[in-house]
């Protein structure tokens, strides 16, 4: 019941910020679990992808009910990218599972592709507002590609990466991009969930826990929809900048611990 409750409540605010912002919660959930320690490596994957799946479902709906005008051909091409790419993601990670001989190198080279690409993120979204306005659907479809396979590989929804290079890309402006990085998310741990689904199946998971992530998810990708109706683009920004900054330290405590554990 105490790890149920710790999972509802961590996984309901990272949720909330993450819909807020585009981030997906995933970023915030892998890390933070990590920390916390009670499950495996491809245990709390696995839980993070359920989590920002199920968030993705409430906060686009949310966001539609908002009024969002979403641009189905765009979204398509994403979607589409990001639906192979978690494929060829989840498939990398497991690759790199079995040929580890401990699951702390995986985690070592999750944790360091996931802070350098964080303070690039941070750098570009504070110091640069340089923009390409690519059209094309191939453009789509490979940004959505790449997008899929370095979320689904990391295991975290990859929402501030995705938000980020859909503004690099595409020009879109920041609550613009958080909801197409949201629907890149959805189709890129549909694509998880349904691999594990069809290969392993989720018999080597602790199910019951999911009586605390969907809720959890579900409610805060709704409420994080809700308050992205009530607050500027500006403040949008300012809480993705401040939630990456704060990311990037928990990642940097996590490598150091498991780096300092290995000697």
């Amino acid at each position: 019941m105490k790890v149920l409750l710790i999972y509802f409540v961590t996984i309901f605010l990272s949720n909330t910020v993450g819909a807020l912002s585009g981030m997906g919660g995933g970023v915030i959930i892998k890390p933070a679990l990590d920390f916390l320690g009670y499950h495996s490596l491809n245990t709390i994957a696995f839980y993070s992808s359920v989590a920002v799946f199920t968030m993705a479902i409430s906060s686009t709906y949310k966001q539609y009910q908002n009024g969002l005008q979403i641009q189905w051909k765009k979204a398509a091409g994403i979607s589409a990218g990001s639906l192979i790419g978690g494929m060829i993601g989840d498939l990398l990670l497991n690759q790199a599972l079995a040929a580890a001989s401990d699951q702390s190198q995986v985690q070592v080279m999750q944790y360091s592709i996931m802070l350098v690409t964080l303070v690039l993120v941070l750098i570009y979204n504070r110091f640069s507002h340089w923009q390409f306005h690519f059209r094309r659907m191939f453009v789509f479809v490979s940004v959505g590609l790449f997008l899929g396979i370095l979320s689904t590989f990391l295991g975290i929804g990859g929402g501030p990466i995705n938000v980020a290079c859909l503004i690099f890309f595409f020009g879109m402006n920041i609550k613009s991009a958080t909801v197409y990085s949201i629907i890149t998310i959805f189709f890129s741990q549909l694509a998880k969930l349904g691999t594990i689904g069809f290969s392993t199946g989720f018999d080597s998971f602790d199910l019951t826990m999911l009586w605390a992530i969907i809720p959890a998810a579900l409610l805060g990708g709704y409420v994080g929809g809700l308050l992205s109706k009530k607050i500027s683009e500006q403040h949008v920004a300012q809480i993705y900048s401040l939630v990456v900054f704060f990311v990037i330290v928990l990642n940097a405590y996590n490598l150091w611990m498991i780096v300092h554990a290995s000697f």
